[in-house]
């Protein structure tokens, strides 16, 4: 089954649970599959169309998240932590920081990055050659610390 298959099924069954929050996030899931499918006319969506939309809905959670408990409304954050924990149900699991720090250092060497101000060389391979598996604010700290001056 598809992600975006499983989506659909699972928003169906917080329906049918009552699970409002639950269901108000899976139908903004649906919502970023669906503007993805528009932008070129497609009926389906793959699983790798799928994981980018969901990484950019975590994105928008975790930036959510820290702002709201910047303000005080902790409430509020205590909902996007939940809207948070539904879409990670559907990512896959990202490299823990040793294989982060190992594949920063292979990038190092094979763009020849001597500088904290080539970082965003070191960055671009990284993210090319990983994109879906690495947190890149994690590579980018890693990245910044082996090359600092």
């Amino acid at each position: 089954m598809s992600i975006a298959d499983d989506v659909t099924a699972r928003m169906k069954d917080a329906m049918r649970a009552k699970q409002a929050t639950r269901l108000s996030t899976l139908r903004s899931v649906r919502a970023g599959f669906l503007n993805e499918m528009k932008k070129d006319g497609s009926d389906t969506l793959s699983d790798e169309a799928c994981v980018t939309v969901l990484r950019k809905l975590e994105k928008q959670r975790k930036e959510s998240i820290e702002a709201f408990e910047k303000a005080g409304r902790s409430d509020r954050a205590d909902t996007e932590k939940e809207e948070l924990a539904v879409l990670q149900e559907f990512l896959p699991s990202l490299a823990d920081e040793a294989t982060t720090r190992a594949w920063v250092e292979q990038a190092i060497q094979a763009s020849g990055a001597a500088g904290a101000k080539e970082v965003g060389k070191v960055m671009g391979a990284v993210m090319k050659a990983h994109k879906g598996d690495v947190d890149g604010n994690l590579a980018r700290a890693i990245a910044a610390e082996l090359l600092a001056d």
